[in-house]
């Protein structure tokens, strides 16, 4: 990421997605903690309060879960980082992607540090009794860049086989 436009398009997108999670959950936990649940769309979509001191699909790990998850998250944004740093210059598709998931680490890790009752948690889909992990706006940030990053990287990957074929094809 040398160019400006490649930071102003990774850290407008980062702080985009801190700030949409900040604000919705406040929100969230302003209008929701006297009404449970909100229905959105019937039973389907329902905004519904609930605090995560785990990890994605509510994983515990013990008393320390909330410290233990902090750290992992400051480690992954570290990794993140030096994966922003090594992406090639105009490289916007992977950049967005990675500007997702550290939006969504750093939005869920501002929850773990100014709260000990976890992240805040606020959207419930599902049907009846079949209901999806309560999920926030980072988490959604985090698992679309997830999967954006896995097809950049995938891509990427092919791109260099058919590259190493082609040389290999040449006489």
């Amino acid at each position: 990421m040398e160019s400006a436009a490649d930071r102003r398009l990774f850290w407008g997108t980062a702080i985009a997605v801190v700030a949409a999670d900040f604000v919705t959950k406040l929100i969230a936990e302003a209008m929701l903690a006297r009404r449970l649940p909100l229905a959105v769309l019937g039973d389907v979509v329902q905004l519904r309060l609930v605090y995560n001191e785990g990890a994605a699909f509510g994983l515990h790990v013990g008393d320390n879960s909330r410290w233990i998850f902090l750290g992992l998250a400051i480690v992954a944004l570290f990794v993140l980082g030096s994966l922003v740093r090594g992406t090639r210059p105009g490289d916007r598709f992977r950049l967005v992607a990675l500007a997702l998931v550290c939006g969504g680490a750093v939005g869920n890790l501002i929850d773990r540090v100014r709260s000990a009752q976890g992240v805040v948690d606020f959207v419930d889909i599902g049907i009846g009794a079949w209901r999806w992990p309560t999920f926030n706006v980072a988490d959604s940030a985090i698992t679309i860049g997830a999967i954006a990053l896995g097809l950049s990287l995938w891509q990427e990957g092919r791109a260099q086989q058919r590259a190493k074929e082609a040389r290999a094809a040449e006489p």
